[in-house]
Order: structure tokens, then C-alpha cells, then sequence
């Protein structure tokens, strides 16, 4: 799976108003428990369905981006952190050792 970065508020609200599903995945680069997490959900990304964009976002470089995540779904800041994104809405939501591939391809599809 090839992750989109995610650098800027204006895409936080292009995600938010576009149709469709989407992930989020914030990860703090230099945590070893946000690495051990991304490449968990890396190795099972097969069961997301194709075609949906998944986006990473680079806390230590861009907390802005982060804030804006947090007041546009109405969640709040956790890291690592992973949300589903169906229409606009948050409709899965999961932080550290929870964040699961297979949560999300379940939520993606209900």
C-alpha cells in the first residue's frame, strides 16, 4: 500500500467534504510504538479494499494538520491514530495498539 502524505489543512477539508471512503493514519515518526503499529497495518493493508485512499500524516512535522484532523471529525488527538472516513464522516476511530487493517476494511464496508 502506498500511503498519500497528508501536509495540509486545505486536504483535511478536501477529505471531508469529497464522497466516498478514505483513511487517516497519524503516526509520530520517532515513537517506536506508532512504527510498530504502521507496519502491522502495512502488512495486513491487503484487506482494505482497492482503491481507497490512504493518507499518513507526519505528526512531528505537521501538528496543524493534526489539530485540523481533530475539529473537522470531532475526534480527539491520539498517536499513533487511525480513522475511517465514509462521506465525510469519522466512522471508525482507533489509536495505539488497537489500530487494526482488518477493522478498517470491516467499517469500510458496513
Amino acid at each position: 500500500m502506498e500511503f498519500q502524505k497528508l501536509e495540509s489543512e486545505e486536504q483535511v477539508h478536501a477529505i471531508k467534504n469529497a464522497k466516498g471512503s478514505s483513511i487517516i493514519f497519524k503516526h509520530n515518526t520517532s515513537c517506536p510504538i506508532s512504527k510498530m503499529t504502521r507496519e502491522k497495518f502495512e502488512e495486513d493493508a491487503g484487506l482494505i479494499p482497492e482503491g481507497t485512499a490512504v493518507y499518513f500524516l507526519d505528526l512531528l512535522s505537521y501538528r496543524n494538520v493534526s489539530d485540523a484532523v481533530a475539529q473537522e471529525f470531532g475526534v480527539e488527538h491520539e498517536s499513533p491514530q487511525m480513522l475511517v472516513i465514509k462521506d465525510g464522516n469519522c466512522t471508525l476511530n482507533q489509536s495505539l495498539y488497537t489500530i487494526n487493517a482488518g477493522a478498517a476494511a470491516a467499517a469500510l464496508t458496513a
